[in-house]
């Protein structure tokens, strides 16, 4: 399996029952791993290792090393997520760091972000998420998306930048 690079000025700690933690320059990252792997750091890099070839082992194996290279990114370059929101009238603010959306609800949608995530825009229409952790930060996304998701007929909705959506034909006329 491809070993994960550590990039300097990041620290890596491997506890007890493989315990991570990883320290970079834009936060810390703490995760428990199963105790079944061996973590193994040498020369700048980290290898998972696995006890045998059973399936179990072999689907940790992957999900570890994974998850483990997500911490390293995340505490070096961070993640973003970029909505788009599209419909007459429809746009987002920031209140502080409380974002509110305009979405065709007789009421504004306000959101708070969690601990570790930001909300920047771009415009009235362009929303990004960012954070330190890979999985906050696409929970967060699917948070925003899901006030108001994309609708076939118009596409009007918040979406994920660069997301397709599927156009449906409108009522057909009444034939005579």
């Amino acid at each position: 399996m491809k070993p994960i690079t550590v990039p300097a000025g990041v620290e890596v700690e491997i506890g007890a029952r493989n315990h991570v933690t990883v320290k970079g320059p834009k936060g810390e990252l703490a995760s428990n791993f199963a105790p079944r792997l061996n973590l193994v750091r040498e020369d700048g890099m980290i290898r998972v290792e696995r006890p045998n070839n059973e399936r179990e082992s072999r689907s940790l194996h992957g999900l570890t090393r994974s998850l483990l290279n997500n911490m390293v990114v995340g505490v070096t370059d961070g993640y973003r997520k970029n909505l788009e929101i599209q419909g007459v009238g429809y746009r987002a603010a920031l209140d502080g760091t409380t974002l509110v959306l305009s979405v065709g609800y007789s009421h504004q949608v306000r959101m708070t972000p969690p601990e570790g995530i930001t909300y920047q825009l771009d415009g009235t229409t362009r929303v990004a998420v960012s954070g330190i952790d890979k999985q906050a930060v696409g929970e967060e996304a699917a948070r925003i998306r899901g006030v108001r998701p994309p609708e076939p007929y118009k596409g009007k909705g918040i979406r994920y930048a660069g997301e397709f959506v599927r156009r449906k034909a409108g009522k057909a006329g009444k034939a005579k």
